[in-house]
């Protein structure tokens, strides 16, 4: 749905972001800005700033910003269309709506009924569990050392032994067959209709928004399958969600705690760990991955530490590598999983555990050696070219030696030969560089390490000026926007430079630029925020201005120089690159 700018600043503008902040974090006054708990990274002294004035949040300490807009989408995972909606609702502004195909609005109305009929279903469950139908269900959850509150808080219940008693609730509602079809809780066939679930604990599964999309159900007794969990319907995909992510995206932490059940998650929220999450019955997914992303800066594996546990880290590294995601492994030794070390030792000391989680290419390692007896000079001899082979996956020369160092160190091998195998193997294989090139930084590398520096300059030319517009005064002339040539900095800096000169510069509202891309509307936030410690306020950082502004300019003029068409621009190009030696900016 495309929303024109003036209807998003409207409703910008109609919701003051130290009021919807305050809705999520406590605040308190500091000069003219705001300051609180940042919630986005886990924190015990306030650095999250929030300024009225400028319509703008910032994290000192990790960095995340934007305005009201962004603050929705980011604390709430909602995408922009659902971020201005909300903040519309909550001002009384009518947004204008595409008139929906019939097809759109019967898949719209079919949805929102699957919802209604589980969040019905979830409380005539969690009712069950306190009825004397439901005592078995109560005292296994009891016996897995749950308290009310716990139990309360993931909505767990109880499906009776009666085969179609959640059917004949669900009928008496006036839901139709078909459409209770369509939900998974029932069957219907031609002789009858019966529950999906039955003498089962119920565990409601929720979505990021804690809608409840399915369910899990743990058998009471010996039956089969011991868990049971909802067909995929049109609100439930169990491989692009995951438990307990609805609780865990609001903690205060980019680290994520990945589990393999339902028990193990619940255990760890209860004894403090409110960022654990588990799969729903399948296999850790690429999808899966891809939805840690936004929440995790890092996930440590806490699955069973018995072989299946293994193999399911196993396969879990390489997903979330792909991801980009770094993770670690958590030992549980001498406990199966987290709820029983839970039990055993407490809750610090398996928060000692988590510090000390294993590095997952390290534990491959571990696990790789599992598979030979070092004893014997053969087997020991395969495994270091095992060991080689699985180091040659590092494309980049420096992190493999890093993690060469770590092997020999920790394998006992000397460094040397180990080295040395590692880069024959790789002029086999092919991946490996020679030696002597390892040592050199790459030019691509070294590119992308120039081209860093020089949007970060960009950057806090850009937080400066907004900080203190005055400033534009003092580089007028020398810099234009046509000097930052990055497609998303130079639309930032026309918008920056054109507020400057009319007196208004408002960087809440230049954002609005980018709404029609989300993924850019993301970046151009983060633009306005380099590090605003960085303040000119000493002569050090006075002396800094001229050389960012230097900095800029002469990257723009050399970009200018490769592309002059006669000689007469390559010479003004030369005395302008000559005047930027002299450059100095006063600031008094």
């Amino acid at each position: 749905m495309y929303y024109s700018e003036d209807i998003v600043e409207e409703v910008r503008m109609k919701n003051d972001i130290v009021d919807v902040i305050s809705g999520y974090v406590k605040l308190q006054k500091k000069g003219s800005s705001y300051f609180g708990l940042c919630p986005f990274h886990n924190e015990k002294s306030p650095s999250f700033s929030v300024s009225p004035g400028k319509q703008m949040y910032y994290c000192f300490g990790c960095g995340a910003g934007g305005n009201v807009i962004t603050f929705l989408m980011e604390y709430e995972n909602y995408t922009f269309p659902e971020a201005l909606k909300a903040l519309a609702d909550r001002a009384g502004v009518e947004l204008p709506q595409k008139e929906p195909t019939r097809e759109e609005r019967a898949q719209a109305d079919l949805r929102s009924a699957i919802l209604e009929i589980n969040k019905l279903a979830a409380e005539y469950f969690y009712h069950q569990l306190k009825q004397p139908q439901g005592r078995a269900g109560y005292e296994y959850l009891k016996g897995r050392k749950l308290s009310d509150e716990t139990i309360r808080r993931f909505g767990l219940g109880f499906a009776n032994k009666t085969s179609d008693d959640l059917y004949r609730f669900l009928k008496a509602k006036g839901y139709r067959d078909d459409l209770l079809k369509e939900t998974g809780l029932v069957t219907i066939e031609e002789r009858g209709a019966h529950d999906k679930f039955w003498n089962r604990v119920m565990f409601p599964i929720m979505d990021v928004n804690s809608r409840v999309i399915g369910f899990g159900g743990r058998v009471m007794g010996d039956g089969t399958p011991k868990y049971l969990n909802s067909p995929e319907t049109r609100v439930f995909d169990k491989s692009r969600n995951l438990y307990g992510l609805n609780y865990a995206r609001t903690a205060r932490t980019r680290t994520i705690l990945l589990c393999e059940g339902y028990m193990d998650v619940i255990a760890m929220h209860q004894a403090g760990f409110s960022n654990s999450v588990a799969s729903l019955g399948t296999a850790f997914t690429p999808q899966h991955a891809a939805l840690l992303k936004r929440y995790a800066d890092l996930v440590i594996l806490t699955y069973d530490s018995d072989g299946a546990g293994v193999k399911a880290a196993l396969r879990a590294i390489p997903i979330l590598k792909e991801a980009g995601i770094p993770c670690r492994v958590l030992n549980m030794q001498p406990y199966k999983d987290p709820d029983e070390f839970i039990k055993n030792l407490g809750a610090d000391a398996f928060r000692e555990r988590i510090e000390k989680a294993r590095n997952s290419f390290l534990f491959e390692i571990d696990v790789l050696k599992r598979d030979f007896h070092m004893e014997d000079p053969e087997e020991k001899t395969r495994f270091y070219n095992a060991a080689a082979r699985k180091l040659l996956e590092f494309p980049e020369a420096l992190e493999r030696d890093n993690y060469i160092q770590a092997v020999a160190r920790e394998h006992m091998i000397s460094y040397p030969d180990l080295k040395q195998l590692v880069n024959r193997l790789g002029s086999r294989l092919g991946p490996a560089p020679e030696p002597e090139k390892a040592e050199r930084p790459a030019g691509g590398a070294a590119k992308k390490e120039k081209d860093s520096g020089l949007l970060r300059s960009q950057r806090l030319l850009l937080t400066w000026l907004i900080e203190n517009p005055k400033l534009y005064e003092k580089i007028r002339g020398i810099l234009t926007p046509e000097d930052f040539r990055d497609g998303l900095y130079h639309q930032a800096a026309e918008e920056v430079f054109a507020g400057c000169e009319k007196g208004d510069v408002n960087p809440a509202r230049i954002l609005n630029r980018f709404i029609n891309d989300e993924e850019q509307y993301r970046e151009a936030a983060a633009l306005f925020h380099a590090d605003l410690q960085e303040s000119l306020t000493n002569e050090e950082q006075k002396k800094a201005l001229t050389e960012t502004v230097v900095k800029v300019k002469m990257h723009s003029l050399d970009e200018a120089s490769r592309k002059a068409a006669d000689i007469g621009q390559l010479q003004e190009i030369i005395r302008a690159r000559s005047a930027l030696k002299t450059l100095h900016i006063s600031l008094d």
